[in-house]
């Protein structure tokens, strides 16, 4: 890697730490081609990404960010899992640690809130930004729903007495 791709390599992860809500620091701890690849497209499917970088580089695109806290979990063959919604990469993250003893989950930042592997469980542990959407959704029309219903059985009422006197008329 020349000098302009390294600076290249810094100015997009810089960008990228500007953007993102977390940060998960992953150990590599061996994962294959066809491994590497699946968590990738998970984090794609939820949003989110993994790239693996160089240490020095990634300590470097942190200065300046609220991730620079992360300086101390670079040591070693790391990854960076980032997205937007605070809990996608996590939750992704620890959801393929599970199922793979490959990888490990080091910790990881939250804005300026350093976390540790745990933290970093904890957060997965979440729901997503849209699942608290759905559910903040569901809420605002519940009373709606229930006025409407309530709005409507006085008449419903109503018909069945007509319909059950216009029976007993006709026999």
């Amino acid at each position: 890697m020349d000098r302009s791709q390294k600076a290249d390599a810094v100015a997009e992860l810089n960008r990228t730490f500007n953007e993102v809500g977390v940060v998960v620091i992953t150990r590599n701890l061996g994962m294959t081609v066809k491994q590497s690849t699946d968590l990738r497209n998970k984090m794609r499917e939820a949003g989110a990404s993994y790239k693996v970088s160089k240490n020095k580089l990634a300590k470097i695109a942190a200065q300046g960010t609220d991730y620079a806290v992360l300086a101390d979990l670079l040591t070693g063959p790391t990854a960076l899992a980032t997205s937007v919604d605070p809990v996608a990469a996590a939750k992704v993250v620890a959801d393929f640690a599970k199922t793979n003893d490959k990888i490990e989950i080091v910790g990881g930042a939250m804005g300026g809130l350093l976390l540790d592997a745990a933290g970093v469980q904890a957060l997965a542990s979440l729901p997503s930004l849209d699942e608290l959407r759905g559910k903040l959704v569901g809420l605002i029309v519940a009373p709606a729903t229930k006025l409407a219903t309530i709005a409507q059985a006085p008449a419903a009422q109503i018909a069945r007495v007509l319909a059950a006197h216009s029976e007993k008329q006709a026999a």
